[in-house]
Formats: structure tokens, C-alpha cells, sequence
């Protein structure tokens, strides 16, 4: 397969609308979320990313979440990839969404490990097995934080020989895995999952980023990106550094409500969240202002 699933794609953020027949008295503004995914592309992102974390996905219904997928397909049309989250518990529910993300002309699909349950080896490569029979391009998802299972370099090596299975999104936040991974199966292409670790991923030789502060800075993410891979280091330093400050909260347990405060920020829109995430406390709200304040002042 040769789509690989790189470049620049944007973990979108979901923006809400208040409706009190709703749950938690909130509704996925589609209108809204459409426009979205169309300025990340038409700022240069390579795609969008529905239903990740940064989506919400676990607080949405399963009406809402094929909705939003199909939302941001019919958005970008033929003008970017869309990979759409995939996760569930166990491989029935995460390959049924791989189906519907299919079925509803997606590019490609983002899998995190089974979630709420700490998979052993065999489990895993059975649930990843199960989620590539749909036929789209995996990008599988590491994020050992989350969810207590760990796609190590020699795990990669073997989920890499899945067919279909293209990419890894690597969240552990160690950067020495980077080569390791390309050793062992130097035909997955490592994607960087940490913003704070992005330029330090593309010098390694990730070839994408799969991204959350892009739904603030698409454009200047994109600048940063190809900096990265061209090899032109001085520039991408000077654009990088006064942005980590911002980029460290995609790390953080905050980091949606976080982000939506980076767009609402900059004039996008960000918004309120779902639960279990509530409002930032205002020590967050301090920092974060700083941190916003930091990065558009470098970016002027």
C-alpha cells in the first residue's frame, strides 16, 4: 500500500453547540466543524484527523461520532486525507468503525491498542489484525499514558507485517525510539504524536506529524514541518522554540481544553467541552495565556 499517511494531519478539535436535548447539554456543530477542516487544508495541513482524543470521541454517541467523520470527508473531498479514529474497546467495535469510515470514503484510519484494557501481546496484534481487514490504510497509535499498552519498537516490528497496517503515530516521548522503529520495520512510516517533540521526531526521520496545535497555527505548523524535512534546522529553531511553551500543554492532561483555548485565542473558535473534561482552572488559564501570548508574539 502505498499511502503512508504523512505530512501534516490535524487531530481536530470538535466544536459544540449549546442544545439542552443534547447530552451534557451540548451538540457537535457540524456547520462549524466543516469550516474547520476546510481552513486547516486550505492553509496547506495534508489532511484531518475526526475522532481522536482531541475529538472527544469517547464522550460523543455513536450516531454523532459517524456523523462528524462524514462531515469532515464531505469537507475536504479531494482536497486532503482523512483518517478517522477508529477506537474501541475491543476489535469488533474498533474494526466496525474501520468499516464505516470505509464505507463513508475515508483515506485511512487511526487505531489506538484496545482502550479500558491493558492488552497483552497477542491481544493487541489480534485487535490491529482485525481493524486492517477493513481495507484502509492503519496508522496504529501509541499512547502508553492512556492506555497502558506499549507498541515498543520490536511489537511495531511485528504489527508492521499486518497487512494495510502503514504508520505509527509514536506518543511514548522517547525520541530514541524514532530510529529504532525505522531499523526494525523500515517500511512503517513513523508519524510524531507529541507536538512538544515534533521537531526533534522530523529530524530523526518521522515523515508526519499528526498534530493538535495546528488547529491553531495551520499555516505556520505546515512552515515548521517543511523546514523539518528539508533539513533547513536554523529556521525550523527559531519558528519551533517560542512555540513549545503552547506546544507542551498537547502533552498534558488538559490538552483539549487547552487547544480550544489556543483557537479561541487566536479568533478561531474552541469552546466548551464535554465531560468528564470541564473547564481549565484558572492557575491553566494563567499559563496558558502566557504561553499563547509567547507564540503569536514570535509568530508576528
Amino acid at each position: 500500500m502505498s499511502e503512508k499517511l504523512d505530512g501534516v494531519i490535524v487531530a481536530t478539535a470538535l466544536p459544540y453547540a449549546e442544545d439542552a436535548s443534547a447530552p451534557a447539554g451540548l451538540r457537535p456543530d457540524l456547520d462549524k466543524y466543516a469550516e474547520h477542516c476546510r481552513w486547516l487544508v486550505d492553509n496547506g495541513c495534508r489532511g484531518v484527523g475526526p475522532n481522536g482524543s482531541l475529538g472527544e470521541y469517547s464522550s460523543l454517541t455513536d450516531d454523532e461520532r459517524r456523523a462528524v467523520a462524514r462531515t469532515a470527508i464531505e469537507a475536504v473531498g479531494d482536497d486532503g486525507v482523512v483518517v478517522v479514529g477508529v477506537h474501541g474497546v475491543g476489535s469488533h467495535q474498533a474494526r466496525a468503525w474501520a468499516e464505516k469510515a470505509a464505507e463513508d470514503g475515508a483515506d485511512g484510519v487511526l487505531c489506538l491498542p484496545p482502550t479500558m484494557y491493558r492488552a497483552n501481546r497477542g491481544e493487541v496484534i489480534n485487535h490491529f489484525t482485525e481493524v486492517a481487514k477493513a481495507g484502509l490504510p492503519v496508522m496504529v497509535y501509541n499512547n502508553p499514558i492512556d492506555t497502558k499498552v506499549d507498541l515498543t519498537p520490536d511489537l511495531l516490528a511485528e504489527i508492521a507485517g499486518i497487512e494495510n497496517i502503514v504508520a505509527v503515530k509514536e506518543f511514548s516521548g522517547d525520541v530514541r525510539r524514532i530510529l529504532e522503529i525505522r531499523e526494525l520495520a523500515p517500511d512503517l512510516a513513523v508519524i510524531a504524536g507529541a507536538d512538544d517533540l515534533t521537531l526533534e521526531a522530523l529530524l530523526m526521520g518521522a515523515t508526519g506529524w499528526f498534530a493538535g496545535f495546528p488547529n491553531v497555527f495551520p499555516k505556520e505548523s505546515v512552515r515548521l514541518y517543511d523546514l523539518a524535512v528539508e533539513g533547513k534546522l536554523e529556521e525550523a529553531r527559531a519558528l519551533y522554540e517560542p512555540l513549545v511553551a503552547a506546544f507542551r500543554w498537547d502533552s498534558r492532561t488538559e490538552f483539549v481544553q487547552a487547544i480550544k483555548y489556543g483557537m479561541d485565542y487566536v479568533g478561531r473558535y474552541g469552546g466548551p467541552c464535554r465531560p468528564p473534561r470541564g473547564p481549565l482552572i484558572p492557575e491553566h488559564v494563567a499559563q496558558l495565556e502566557q504561553d499563547m501570548k509567547k507564540a503569536v508574539e514570535s509568530l508576528r
